[in-house]
This record gives C-alpha cells, sequence and structure tokens, in this order.
C-alpha cells in the first residue's frame, strides 16, 4: 500500500517502481483505470506480458492477485484475466485512486471524490472542535505555518495542506476516517497539480486562509462553524481542481 503523501511527493516527478513486481502492477494497474485496457476485455496472455514486462512467471501471477485485491481483475480458468467492471474496484484504496492521475480528467469521479469528503469531513472536524487537545491544535499551527513558509514549493506546500487534514482525521473518534486517505491526498493533488506547472505563490497562498479559519474555529471548540469551515475548504478546493 502507498504511504500517505506519496502521490503528492510524485507530482514534481513521476515516482519510478521499486521492483519488477511494482513495475508490472502500475503498468496494468494504470492501463486498467486510463480504458487502456476497458472493463471486461481480457488482459493478454501471461506468455505476452511476461515478455512486454520482462518478468517471471511467479512476479507476474504475485502482480495479479495484487490486482485482484484491488477489485481491478478477475483471474478465470480457462479465460484468462478479465478486467472488472468499475463497481467492483476498491475506490478507497490509495494506488487505485492515485492510478487516475495518469488518466484523462473525469468530472464524475471528480464530483463523487469531493461528494465523499463533504458528507465525511465535516464531521470529523466538528468532531475534533468538541474533543480537540492542546497538542492537537499546535500540530495544526505548526503545519499551517509550514503551509505559509512554503508558498515558493508547491510540494512542500501540499505535503503541509495534506498533514493537517490528517491531523483532523485522525482525532476524530470515527475509526472509518482512516480511510479517507486516500481521497483527501487525491483531490490535493487534482487541485495543486496544475500549480506543479506554473507555479504561483499569490495562488498558493489563497489556500492558506480557508485552513486558518477551520483551524480557529476546531482551537475556539466552535463545533458547527468547524464543519461549515471544512465545507467551505472542501469547495474552494473543488473549484481549483476543476480549473
Amino acid at each position: 500500500m502507498s504511504e500517505p503523501g506519496s502521490l503528492l511527493r510524485s507530482l514534481a516527478g513521476r515516482m519510478t517502481a521499486r521492483n519488477f513486481h511494482s513495475h508490472v502492477i502500475q503498468e496494468l494497474g494504470t492501463g486498467v483505470i486510463s480504458g487502456r485496457f476497458p472493463a471486461g476485455s481480457v488482459l493478454p496472455s501471461d506468455a505476452e506480458l511476461m515478455d512486454r514486462f520482462q518478468v517471471s512467471r511467479t512476479v507476474l501471477r504475485e502482480a495479479i492477485k495484487t490486482l485482484e485485491a484491488k477489485g481491478l481483475v478477475e483471474a478465470r480458468p480457462k479465460v484468462g484475466t478479465k478486467v472488472a467492471k468499475r463497481t467492483r474496484w476498491n475506490l478507497f484504496d490509495p494506488q487505485v485512486l492515485g492510478w487516475h492521475l495518469a488518466s484523462p480528467p473525469d468530472e464524475t469521479f471528480i464530483s463523487g471524490l469531493h461528494d465523499v469528503r463533504l458528507q465525511l469531513e465535516p464531521l470529523a472536524a466538528q468532531d475534533m472542535a468538541r474533543h480537540r487537545t492542546g497538542e492537537q491544535i499546535r500540530l495544526m499551527h505548526y503545519w499551517l505555518r509550514q503551509m505559509e513558509l512554503s508558498a515558493s514549493d508547491v510540494t512542500s506546500f501540499s505535503l503541509a495542506d495534506f498533514e493537517l487534514h490528517r491531523i483532523i482525521s485522525d482525532s476524530s473518534r470515527n475509526p472509518f476516517m482512516a480511510a479517507l486517505y486516500g481521497v483527501i491526498e487525491l483531490s490535493h493533488a487534482l487541485a495543486y497539480g496544475p500549480l506543479m506547472q506554473r507555479p504561483d505563490a499569490s495562488q498558493l497562498l489563497g489556500f492558506v486562509e480557508p485552513h486558518r479559519v477551520l483551524v480557529r474555529q476546531i482551537e475556539a471548540r466552535d463545533e458547527a462553524n468547524a464543519y461549515s469551515a471544512m465545507q467551505a475548504l472542501i469547495l474552494y478546493e473543488r473549484v481549483r481542481s476543476i480549473e
């Protein structure tokens, strides 16, 4: 599984796979998500894939098993490895989400991504406002300050933003919030990705104020306004994602 933050770090330059197994998973996974291997189609034979990637049957089989666990493919006897329907894909898996960056923009997918955040993250902010500790507030102010200091470095800025959101998710008493890490990180990658090509400190600093308002409301234990502040922040990022 991808480490939190690895997708944002990759925006500055595509990260290379660490080994043959990772390379095969990456190539086949992005092929499925992008539609190069359409849903319902059968992947090339083992012999073809072994030749294409220059890997052993064992490495290929392990990669296929990993993709099966993510819901992307189904290995069927006498049929081959079939690409699963999109409804079977595990869209909370960070790798599956990350592979969408290599695909053409899908407005329905992006809208759904932010809708999930709008349903759950404001609840986490509200919960944190109710139970927050001094240490959690200190950490939020730290990452807010890191955002302010990183206006000339999109990668560092986006990672500081993501870490602030992770504190809120971790502080929630809802154990399912951790499953949102991949969703939150991909939405940040979509918002900050365009700025990797044309860095603009003024645009980056535009993200700071909505975060500052959010931190202020949580620090004040204002549950209702913490909820509203998180909603406003997600909507702001949503606009940046489709510009």
